[in-house]
């Protein structure tokens, strides 16, 4: 009976191919920040948007503000796309939500497991960013806060929305356009490196 060949030495000390780590990060924020847009811009592969058009039946139930006359559909459950940042070492799943208040109610399955969020502020409609920043801080969830630029326009230093917003000094926060591939991907880097510090504070506090 012959014996099973041996491995070849190139065979025996071939690296192990890497796992890639999946990871779920939330974009949240208030209605028409841009949510769907910041997915959009940096998703690998086609996203999943659950957007419907509206209509006046939303009309004294949605408060539109300022994008009244140019929001023409909102999300009504969430936004999915995927990213890997790396050398396909990491894997970020990323979960839009729905920013109107009536859908507020998704939010608890959408954060469920995640790392942390990204919080997008428009510093025109900082009223609106409230619900956001209140929710990650009352589950003491990690999360950034991105102002988004419109159109390029930066209208409020970062010290004037952190200190309106009632932000801890310990919380990141920078401008950001989330039309613009790098900026989301440097957004996403940011939050995913205070996650880590956070759990790394609460490891060594345990």
């Amino acid at each position: 009976m012959s014996e099973p060949p041996f491995p070849s030495s190139a065979t025996a000390h071939a690296p192990s191919p890497k796992v890639p780590i999946p990871v779920k990060v939330v974009v949240a924020g208030g209605f028409a920040v841009g949510k769907t847009t910041f997915v959009g811009s940096i998703s690998e592969i086609e996203p999943l948007t659950t957007e419907a058009v509206m209509t006046r039946a939303s009309e004294g139930v949605d408060n539109l503000g300022a994008a009244s006359t140019s929001k023409t559909s909102t999300t009504v459950a969430m936004d999915f796309g995927r990213i890997t940042l790396g050398n396909s070492d990491l894997i970020l799943y990323l979960f839009g939500t729905p920013g109107q208040e009536r859908f507020h109610f998704m939010w608890d399955e959408l954060v469920r497991g995640a790392i942390g969020a990204v919080v997008l502020v428009d510093t025109a409609r900082l009223a609106d960013c409230f619900p956001a920043v209140d929710y990650f801080e009352q589950r003491s969830v990690p999360f950034v806060v991105a102002v988004n630029c419109f159109h390029g326009a930066v209208l409020h230093s970062l010290d004037a929305v952190r200190h309106a917003l009632s932000i801890s000094s310990d919380v990141p926060m920078f401008h950001t356009d989330a039309r613009e591939r790098t900026a989301t991907r440097d957004a996403l880097l940011t939050l995913v490196q205070h996650a880590l510090v956070r759990t790394r504070a609460r490891v060594g506090a345990a």
